[in-house]
């Protein structure tokens, strides 16, 4: 794999479910030569969505990597899944991502899993270029999807193509094309080629406003720019096209095209501007890590052949013939048997063989010897490392940042037909968490019952599918219920005592603990506040180890997780002769327990952030049947006879909302939801917990 890493993009297709990403990347392999043709999502065609379940709903759940050439770059892309129960594939996907293409539709604009993805991308400081699809759909509206890049992402794009009509053909202005305001052309495609032409008359005043709103929006980015304008000297091409590149890298604007994938129109501009404008791993900064011996000290690795090699694994597929891990390589070089550390585990792993990825398989004939910096690649032979470890060098040791997945909000019990069975499954549940970090099993202690969670009920849907058509296993699967939590209502200050005999000897401690709900933080957090002479270290450790296992127990009401909670040891009393770890254990448990009960617990619901279209006619439908599930609308928009709403409800009251959409609406309208946050549930539905 010996290139240049100045010619490398590592890039992902990201946006809301149904946007046009799984469309536009077929194209890009068309366009490159990597496909005799272009796959639809329609008849189940496509690269990228090779699995049985993508295929039969026509939609990505799983991120796929796809290898091409376009003019003097090769290209890593990463196709991304919409949907919002598939967001963990989004997040480790952008994780080792240098720049990534936001597809909006031109008819929806900014929809609720458009704002997600857009702020997972701020989160990993990735740069991005942005591009309208479905110019040709009824009601596109290309100034209304900038001003809502702006308003609802505080996006600054910076315009370099504008559309010639929109709408599709029996429109009396149809899309026929783009003119490009850097090129000042007029482009159109035929046979999936561009044809260059002079702009249309009728639209030259059009295109010259745009274009000196482009030079404009680009003279802070450059001093150069700014005083050709002011002595009225022309600006070259160039010129331009490398202070957008600068402005792009430096995430300060998003360069935005626009086009329809379905028909082949706008996506040579992308890959163009994916070529001129996303960074190369050189680009990007150092990484930064921390040295596992010493978590104060923080270690840089350069995207150089000559740093110690470093990696991140950011996908694991398991397979019979061994798990295949996706690792990002971010310095140095890796060789087929050899050596690596993981960190995280601290172990060794082997590195048997190296393999390029095509979609998600190993790519035929794609055995490599080497990888280097920037190379996003197969590696077999690992057995510890999980997803977000490091794998680097076993004698320059770097522990990078991880990857944060999302808490599950949703769970239902599952159980084998029979005992012979329950081995099998859990063993392939052990697998599916491996390959899914937002997927969780665990078995009930006090009903026995298998629990598997998930981020919604798709995302469990998929899983149940999964165990009965890939693993053949004859499981009874019940409803799927809410992932409740729970906290306290108020701030309270508790002691905890132990004065007891225990096998013959007397046993004293006493600590006092602070606790108080936390709303924006999701799990307990445990502190100590107390004088570094206060108590000996291992009776302190012992009280702290106390606390940080019961805040990993269950609540007073349903035994559901504690959330939002924070905790603070302040105080303590020991004696020299009846004092151990076990008395501050007692007494540390004995606090906690105190804290829970006199703060008021609380069950907390998750709330999700529902965002609906919905043609007017059922307007007023929807909004009754929200009142009746105890529902919030956060705002309205009506376009061109379609209205949208935002709106947020609790989980709870929207299991089968998708069926329940379509009846009042007559299967015309659509609906997309995703967790929000945790809310106190109302007194009745914590009474229903109640024992």
């Amino acid at each position: 794999m010996k290139r240049d890493i100045r010619s490398l993009r590592n890039i992902g297709i990201i946006a809301h479910i149904d946007a046009g990403k799984t469309t536009v990347t077929e194209q890009m392999l068309f366009l490159s030569g990597t496909k005799h043709r272009a796959g639809r999502v329609d008849d189940g065609s496509t690269t990228t969505d090779d699995d049985p379940e993508e295929q039969q709903r026509g939609i990505t759940i799983y991120s796929a990597c796809v290898t091409f050439q376009w003019g003097a770059v090769n290209v890593n892309l990463l196709d991304t899944p919409g949907h919002v129960d598939f967001t963990a594939e989004v997040e480790r996907c952008l994780r080792v991502l240098d720049g990534a293409v936001v597809v909006f539709s031109a008819r929806e604009g900014v929809e609720a899993q458009s704002e997600t993805v857009w702020r997972q991308a701020d989160r990993y400081a990735v740069p991005r270029l942005t591009f309208i699809n479905k110019m040709d759909r009824e009601g596109a509206n290309f100034h209304r999807v900038i001003e809502q890049m702006r308003n609802r992402l505080q996006a600054n794009p910076v315009v370099l193509q504008i559309p010639v009509g929109q709408g599709p053909a029996h429109v009396d202005d149809p899309f026929r094309g783009v003119i490009d305001l850097v090129k000042q052309k007029f482009l159109t495609y035929r046979d999936n080629q561009v044809v260059e032409s002079d702009v249309p008359p009728e639209m030259q005043e059009e295109a010259d406003l745009w274009r000196e709103q482009l030079l404009e929006s680009l003279y802070d980015y450059s001093e150069e720019m700014a005083m050709l304008a002011m002595e009225e000297k022309p600006i070259d091409n160039s010129l331009i096209k490398q202070t957008l590149r600068q402005a792009t890298l430096a995430r300060q604007i998003q360069p935005l095209l626009c086009g329809s994938a379905l028909h082949g129109m706008g996506v040579q501009g992308v890959l163009d501007a994916v070529a001129d404008y996303l960074p190369s791993p050189a680009d990007r900064p150092p990484v930064t890590g921390t040295d596992p011996t010493d978590k104060n000290r923080s270690v840089e690795r350069a995207p150089k052949i000559d740093e110690p090699f470093c990696s991140v694994v950011f996908k694991i597929l398991p397979a019979k013939t061994g798990d295949l891990y996706w690792i990002r390589v971010y310095s140095g070089q890796l060789k087929t048997n050899s050596r690596v550390l993981c960190p995280g585990q601290d172990k060794k792993e082997n590195v048997a063989q190296l393999w390029q990825i095509h979609a998600s398989k190993k790519e035929r004939d794609g055995q490599i010897d080497v990888v280097g910096p920037g190379d996003i690649v197969c590696v077999i032979g690992p057995r510890y490392a999980i997803t977000g470890d490091t794998l680097c060098d076993t004698r320059d040791v770097v522990q990078l940042e991880s990857i944060c997945f999302p808490e599950a909000v949703i769970e239902m019990a599952i159980e084998p037909e029979s005992t012979a069975e329950k081995d099998k499954l859990l063993e392939v549940l052990e697998m599916l968490k491996r390959q899914d970090p937002t997927f969780r099993a665990k078995e009930n202690a006090e009903t026995g019952q298998m629990l598997i969670a998930g981020m919604g009920e798709l995302h469990l849907e998929v899983v149940k599918h999964r165990l009965l058509r890939d693993f053949k296993l004859n499981v009874k699967v019940h409803k799927p219920r809410v992932s409740y939590r729970e906290t306290i209502a108020k701030a309270v200050t508790v002691e905890g005592h132990c004065q007891r005999v225990v096998n013959g000897q007397t046993l004293f401690a006493k600590v006092k603990l602070e606790m108080q709900p936390v709303p924006d933080i999701m799990q307990v957090e445990v502190r100590s506040l107390l004088p570094p002479d206060k108590l000996p270290p291992e009776w302190k450790e012992a009280a702290m180890q106390e606390l940080a296992s019961r805040s990993q127990g269950g609540g007073t009401i349903g035994s559901f997780p504690l959330s939002q909670l924070r905790v603070k040891l302040v105080d303590a009393e020991s004696s020299p002769e009846a004092s151990n770890e076990i008395a501050f254990t007692i007494a540390a448990a004995d606090a906690f327990e105190k804290g829970l009960v006199e703060g008021g617990p609380v069950l907390l619901e998750p709330i999700m952030k529902l965002s609906i279209s919905t043609p007017d006619d059922y307007y007023g439908d929807f909004i009754g049947d929200l009142s009746k599930r105890r529902g919030r609308i956060v705002d309205t928009d009506n376009r061109g006879g379609i209205t949208f709403i935002d709106a947020e409800a609790p989980l709870a009251e929207l299991f089968g909302y998708s069926n329940a959409m379509r009846s009042l609406s007559q299967g015309r309208a659509g609906a997309s939801m995703e967790p929000f946050e945790y809310q106190p549930a109302p007194p009745e539905v914590a009474k229903s917990f109640a024992y």
